[in-house]
């Protein structure tokens, strides 16, 4: 853990033009899906100290809240893999983006294949805090179990028509590489498509990714740019690595995540989070020094 100057004359730091968001699973938890007590310490010292801390995930708004209330998160977090923006002290969604008309013609046309060649994926569609199962199996049904998903099992024609937040695909590796291919001969659909893990590929509005919705949550608090950190560990938070300026990831990351990356944080086992936080004081201390 990097100690900055305020640290060792015990001068109060101001980091109220700072902002630092990081991935849950991985990140903020470790690989047994616990907060190491340090990250909760440096998040509390932070944002004591006016830093802006909040969370980035794919989870639907009452599933991440578990998470956002462990720790002390102090201004609004990104759902559903940056779909949304939300408040939790407001209880209240500041900005959305929803899947247009071409995004739900693409998943009725998978959703009719059962019998083809995507019969074996899973498919649900998620809304703000509630998702419609149109397709299940194990590993759909199994993942609104351990996020204590609200959710039915349904047709997609008793899917709600507008408000679609995201879709999730779940199948076996080979079927969802297969589903990959597909899309690269037929075009992304007018859709943002994204791995969150070998297991499933997730689709949002084209534009639509964590990174956007950081950057638009940057703008709400009134933080530059250049102060804007975030911290993640596989595929579905590249975006988000690639447009904030201070770009880190946990220590097991996949090595091309770490290439784009500014720092390279401990394992997530280790406290991650409380790792980056000392490197982004270390920054801000250096930069009010100097100036």
């Amino acid at each position: 853990m990097l100690q900055t100057d305020n640290q060792k004359t015990n001068v109060p730091a101001d980091y109220s033009d700072w902002l630092v968001v990081s991935d849950i699973d991985g990140t903020l938890n470790n690989k047994f899906r616990k907060l190491p007590r340090n990250n909760y310490n440096a998040i509390l010292d932070f944002t004591q100290r006016g830093g802006h801390f909040t969370l980035a995930s794919g989870r639907a708004v009452s599933s991440l809240e578990r998470n956002y209330r462990r720790v002390t998160p102090n201004c609004p977090a990104v759902v559903l893999n940056g779909a949304g923006i939300y408040d939790y002290d407001r209880k209240k969604m500041l900005w959305r983006s929803t899947i247009g008309a071409q995004g739900r013609r693409f998943v009725r046309d998978v959703y009719e294949q059962y019998s083809g060649p995507f019969h074996r994926l899973d498919i649900g569609i998620f809304f703000d805090d509630h998702v419609y199962i149109v397709r299940s199996g194990l590993l759909s049904l199994g993942q609104m179990f351990f996020d204590k998903t609200s959710h039915e099992v349904t047709t997609l024609d008793q899917v709600p028509e507008e408000g679609w937040m995201k879709v999730i695909f779940w199948s076996n590796p080979v079927t969802i590489s297969a589903f990959k291919k597909h899309l690269q001969k037929t075009g992304s659909h007018g859709m943002t498509f994204m791995s969150s893990s070998p297991w499933s590929l997730e689709m949002l509005q084209e534009g639509t990714n964590k990174g956007a919705a950081v950057l638009k949550l940057g703008e709400m608090l009134g933080v530059p740019r250049e102060h804007i950190g975030a911290i993640g560990d596989y595929y579905n938070d590249e975006e988000m690595l690639k447009k904030v300026a201070i770009p880190a990831c946990a220590g097991q990351a996949p090595k091309d995540l770490k290439a784009i990356c500014k720092y390279v944080a401990c394992h997530c086992n280790y406290g991650c989070v409380a790792d980056f936080l000392g490197y982004i004081r270390y920054l801000a201390d250096g930069e009010k020094k100097r100036g």
